[in-house]
């Protein structure tokens, strides 16, 4: 099975260098900025540990296929090559629409909050019916890497991302966002769901 490891370990990277390294470097060619904010809040509050997650859930998605090709051995019952397959399928089509969620957040695109700085409200394409397109993606995409490598370390990178993504948008981001955009942003709340179409919106 060390084919699959490497291939999980390829697919990451490229994940990782296409919407991290080059969305930045596209970022700063159009506006002077590269995007990034860092971790929001003080040590030890909810912000902060989201930052962490965060970081925490990258690693791990590094660390779990190096770890299978290290001996690590697979979770019981998740032997099938059909699983790899579909992890593989998921994993980059998660890939894909990290890109193309980015993509269409334009000159908005963030890693991070600044909670002094303006940004215009992204409401168009797959934003139309996700308020968070690009995290979904990217717990798709981790998803279908811990099914291509299913050992203890990528499960325990799943948690850490989906945590950090929960704390993220509502913690951090959706106040951020109420403060900045107000009643166009509650609007938008009700029609968008948070993750998924139709989950998390707004109710009155």
């Amino acid at each position: 099975m060390n084919g699959w490891s490497w291939a999980a370990l390829a697919l990451f990277t490229v994940w990782a260098v296409t919407a991290f390294g080059i969305r930045a470097m596209i970022q700063a060619r159009r506006t002077g900025d590269a995007g990034f904010r860092g971790i929001s809040g003080r040590p030890g509050t909810a912000s902060w540990w989201a930052g962490v997650a965060f970081v925490l859930a990258l690693l791990g998605g590094a660390a779990a296929p190096v770890a299978a090709l290290a001996g690590m051995p697979p979770l019981p019952g998740t032997d099938a090559v059909a699983l790899r397959w579909l992890g593989l399928a998921t994993a980059g089509a998660g890939v894909v629409t990290t890109l193309v969620a980015q993509s269409a957040m334009g000159a908005s695109w963030r890693v991070g909050v600044d909670a002094a700085e303006r940004t215009d409200l992204v409401t168009s394409g797959l934003f139309a019916h996700m308020r968070n397109p690009v995290f979904t993606a990217m717990a798709v995409t981790a998803a279908g890497l811990m099914l291509m490598v299913p050992n203890a370390v990528a499960v325990l990178a799943l948690v850490a991302l989906v945590a950090a993504l929960q704390l993220q948008v509502r913690i951090v981001e959706e106040p951020y966002l109420t403060s900045v955009h107000g009643a166009a942003y509650t609007d938008y709340t009700a029609r968008a769901g948070r993750f998924l179409p139709g989950i998390g919106r707004r109710t009155a």
